[in-house]
């Protein structure tokens, strides 16, 4: 009988296909800040101690008026100023310590020409297996010149940190925006952990610290550019 031979279509036979580039993969819990990579986020990796600079993307670097391999071995605490004293030091210890896994905060910094730049900067914490701090990550995005980044409330929590800034109760709040009192305690809670403030009086300190509110307008109000 006759036979028909057909090609050998084993794989081993097959042309080896050209291998794709390297991926770079962050370690286990170094993704970047929601919405970072979208927002044009840069890296940068520091040691926990000293805040060193241990290496950075070219486009981080930049934003110093330096190079990748120029920018190591400065200190972030020289490169990036908090609008409070001491707080950027304050969210790195706390974050080197386990306190917290990440924070967002907002700096400012000096490019190439010496002009100010804002922008926020959002640390996150390198853990091995064991749970050992190894490092830290730094994910930088700049923001609008003379627009310092923060947190954008909803009109209702703008309003709610409006009331509080302006000395009402819960009661008064309640009755002036519709809300039960648990209602506004649950969006002053909500506001108190955003922006780490142990109470009310602390709240309102931090916003203002954060450019907030309208300067030298009675009763407070909160930016246009700082509600969605």
């Amino acid at each position: 009988m006759a036979t028909t031979s057909f090609p050998d279509a084993s794989p081993r036979k097959k042309k080896a296909a050209t291998p794709a580039p390297p991926v770079h993969r962050e370690p286990a819990g170094i993704g970047a800040p929601r919405g970072a990579a979208s927002a044009g986020a840069c890296i940068a990796h520091a040691s926990p101690g000293d805040l060193v600079i241990t290496a950075a993307e070219p486009e981080f670097a930049r934003q110093f008026g330096l190079s990748a391999d120029e920018i190591c071995g400065h200190s972030l605490l020289d490169l990036l100023r908090s609008p409070v004293p001491a707080r950027l030091q304050e969210q790195f210890a706390a974050l080197s310590a386990g306190h917290r896994p990440r924070f967002t905060e907002s700096v400012t910094g000096r490019d190439g020409t010496g002009g100010k730049f804002h922008a926020d900067v959002t640390g996150v914490a390198v853990r091995n297996p064991s749970g050992a701090l190894v490092g830290l990550v730094v994910f930088l995005r700049r923001t609008a010149d003379g627009v310092s980044g923060g947190p954008v409330l909803s009109a209702l929590d703008a309003q709610v940190l409006e009331g509080v800034a302006s000395g009402q109760s819960t009661v008064q709040l309640a009755s002036r925006l519709y809300l039960s009192r648990q209602g506004i305690e649950y969006r002053v809670g909500q506001m108190l952990r955003r922006f780490d403030a142990p109470n009310r009086p602390a709240l309102v300190a931090r916003a203002h610290a954060l450019g907030m509110f309208a300067a030298g307008q009675w009763p407070p109000r909160v930016l246009p550019e700082r509600v969605r």
